[in-house]
């Protein structure tokens, strides 16, 4: 059985993030949510706040991609410029959101600058995706999902809405060796050719007593990663390569 994966690229919005003064914390805890939701993270893209770039990246990220998520460049000031920079790479008019207006007017009155029904602005054709706990709304624009960049407002909304993305799982073995890759190369060579359904990953790892490397097998197809870890293990033992340690995850 062939497992479709949902391809997903991350863009990370803000000067704070490429100046370092602020460190990213979207990228890693998307990663790690995304596997644990079987979708396949291909590209992470860190922009500056321009309208421009944004859009070049929107375009790019459009024909590559099944899933596209942006993090930051939301809001009602000068350098909030994701919205435009989201609509101007789509070919498409910023608009305002009436539910949106309405949230606006019902939390702060309508006695506003005018800066702040920017808050209100979304691509043309762009869809709310709401969920228990979340009083603001999910902006989508088909296969694009806009979050804000406080990392504390991004986890809410993206824990909301999370089980949308869900698919088959990905299945993990690890192995834990005594020796370094030096001693490895040929039998991981033999298993990538021969599972080409199986991702093998290779960590060598510094100043440990009780391994140097972390081997990684990993696929959608339980039959077949359980196939390419027996193979890989048996191969490894039958070099004298010791196996000092397994576990399975899923």
């Amino acid at each position: 059985m062939v497992y479709m994966t949902t391809r997903a690229e991350i863009l990370i919005i803000g000067n704070e993030i490429l100046s370092g003064k602020i460190a990213d914390e979207h990228s890693g805890f998307l990663c790690r949510e995304f596997r644990a939701l079987g979708v396949d993270v291909r590209r992470i893209v860190v922009l500056p706040d321009e309208i421009e770039v944004i859009a070049e990246a929107i375009r790019q990220a459009w024909g590559r991609n099944d899933l596209i998520i942006s993090t930051g460049g939301i809001g009602p000031t000068h350098d909030d410029v994701t919205i435009a920079g989201v609509a101007q790479g789509l070919g498409r008019p910023v608009v305002r959101h009436p539910t949106l207006e309405s949230i606006i007017r019902d939390a702060y009155g309508d006695q506003l600058p005018d800066a702040v029904w920017r808050l209100a602005e979304v691509p043309e054709g762009a869809e709310l995706i709401s969920a228990t706990g979340l009083r603001v709304p999910v902006v989508k624009v088909e296969k694009l999902y806009l979050f804000p960049g406080v990392p504390e407002i991004f986890r809410r909304k993206f824990e909301a809405i999370k089980a949308r993305f869900q698919e088959a799982p990905f299945f993990l073995k690890k192995i834990y060796l005594a020796v370094g890759e030096e001693r490895i190369v040929a039998a991981l060579e033999r298993v990538v050719k021969k599972f080409p359904e199986v991702l093998l990953g290779s960590y060598p790892v510094i100043n440990r007593p009780d391994y140097q490397v972390l081997l990684t097998v990993e696929s959608k197809n339980a039959a077949v990663l359980d196939e390419a870890y027996q193979d890989l293990t048996a191969n490894l033992l039958g070099e004298g390569i010791l196996l000092l340690k397994e576990q399975r995850m899923s």
